[in-house]
């Protein structure tokens, strides 16, 4: 990412920085790339941007643990530079690329190929996440301590469950040396396989094949019990029902390095969403665009999912933004590829939780900056002390949005490459105005009040 930055004086604006329980009405400056201080009365340099946030959140840059950026392979669904971009329109400074790309991210080139397109191409910091298996393809252990070497902060065969018991718990063993965790695509094969959507009414009203919630739950206490059994950390990617819920807290309770996160749509939408489609559709809509993976579950899931977000049984917010070209999507159900494009959605679909009164505003902060960067241990690594925070000397990662715009989602105006949404037409609440990513505006909506 290109390093050109100035000195900025934001002014006047709510900072919201839960990991040092501030919530006030005050001043930030940055400087140098950092953070240089917080507080009423700030002097301002003589070079620096100064920004009116009045009536606007400033909170630290959101950080996002499940992106698909598709390079190398499909660059004709998204690219390291539209991906980053897409993040920071939607308020993001970090994003941790998943590696289920062509080829798989499962040796020191590709991470390395990665690293590269994001220095030169990226509006914000890409950290990569390597496959536990070569190829993702569940027979035989990547180079686990060759990716971590080159900088691999995690790994993960996302889109696919490592499905041998015995290879998970090797993988399990291995990492435990390395400090970093397996982040972990829950569902059992055998269970799901076929499946579309989630099983259940709406599966059998359209005749679609369903993949029951226990097929995630089965897995998730699989893992949580190999976790234990190798004293590794483990992280469940994408949960989605409330039988994860359940077990990820119990596994919390007994004091386990086991962590979760779940997406903005599965917070917010059910497998109704299939039905019924975008507003004003007519049903049955067989909504391609609803089609996720792990699928949209019932109401209860949701209510689950947004007890455990609340209580800190789920630790972050990711989006899985999972990009798809056009033609991925307009087909068949059964053919649709799954997933949404989802990091300029995000924090207006997650707002509906807070103006809705289901969870408070520093919450949800807090599982899109400092929860995220806490349950994978960001900021422990060199250069990245502070991460998730605007305390004194953090990188100068920053986020200023209105809790109260209205807008309508149209995927035409997407800087994505992917236009797949199942929030199209939806009149969402909440739009970020300004992104700095170590000191440099990487978007800005601001116009007039910049000076």
């Amino acid at each position: 990412m290109p390093r050109h930055t100035q000195s900025i004086h934001i002014r006047n604006g709510r900072i919201i920085d839960p990991a040092n329980r501030l919530d006030a009405v005050t001043d930030v400056l940055l400087r140098e790339g950092r953070v240089a201080a917080v507080g009423s009365g700030l002097d301002t340099p003589q070079d620096a941007r100064v920004i009116d946030a009045l009536g606007l959140v400033v909170c630290p840059g959101f950080v996002d643990l499940h992106t698909h950026l598709r390079e190398p392979g499909q660059e004709y669904k998204e690219t390291v530079e539209s991906g980053t971009l897409a993040a920071a329109h939607g308020g993001y400074t970090t994003v941790c690329a998943m590696p289920n790309t062509d080829p798989a991210i499962d040796n020191r080139s590709v991470v390395e190929y990665v690293q590269r397109q994001a220095a030169q191409y990226g509006s914000a910091r890409v950290l990569v996440i390597g496959a536990v298996t070569k190829g993702r393809a569940g027979k035989q252990l990547a180079e686990l301590g060759e990716l971590a070497e080159v900088g691999c902060i995690g790994f993960s065969d996302d889109g696919s469950c490592v499905a041998d018991a015995a290879l998970m718990r090797r993988a399990l063993e291995y990492v435990r040396a390395l400090d970093l965790p397996i982040i972990d695509h829950c569902e059992d094969p055998s269970l799901s396989a076929g499946g579309v959507m989630h099983e259940g009414w709406v599966a059998t009203r359209l005749g679609l094949r369903g993949q029951p919630a226990a097929s995630e739950d089965a897995m998730v206490a699989r893992d949580i019990q190999l976790a234990e059994l190798t004293g590794s950390r483990i992280h469940i990617a994408h949960l989605s029902t409330a039988g994860s819920v359940a077990l990820v807290r119990a596994a919390k309770a007994r004091g386990m390095q086991v962590t979760a996160e779940v997406t903005p749509h599965h917070l917010t939408l059910t497998h109704e969403a299939v039905l019924y489609g975008a507003p004003g559709d007519e049903a049955p809509a067989y909504d391609t665009n609803a089609k996720m993976h792990p699928p949209l579950r019932t109401r209860a899931d949701v209510e689950a999912c947004i007890k455990g977000l609340r209580d800190g049984t789920i630790d972050a917010i990711a989006t899985d933004h999972a990009p798809h070209a056009t033609t991925d999507k307009l087909c068949e159900f059964d053919d649709a590829a799954p997933g949404l494009t989802g990091l300029e959605t995000a924090l207006a679909v997650s707002l509906q939780l807070v103006h809705q009164g289901r969870i408070d505003l520093a919450t949800l902060i807090e599982r899109l900056t400092a929860g995220p960067v806490r349950a994978l241990r960001l900021s422990e690594r060199e250069g990245r002390e502070g991460l998730g925070t605007l305390a004194p000397g953090a990188p100068a990662d920053l986020t200023v949005f209105d809790p109260d715009e209205r807008w309508t989602v149209d995927p035409r105006l997407l800087v994505s490459k992917g236009r797949n949404t199942p929030f199209a037409g939806f009149e969402l609440r909440g739009r970020v105005v300004l992104t700095v990513c170590e000191g440099r505006e990487t978007f800005s909506r601001l116009g007039a009040v910049v000076s």
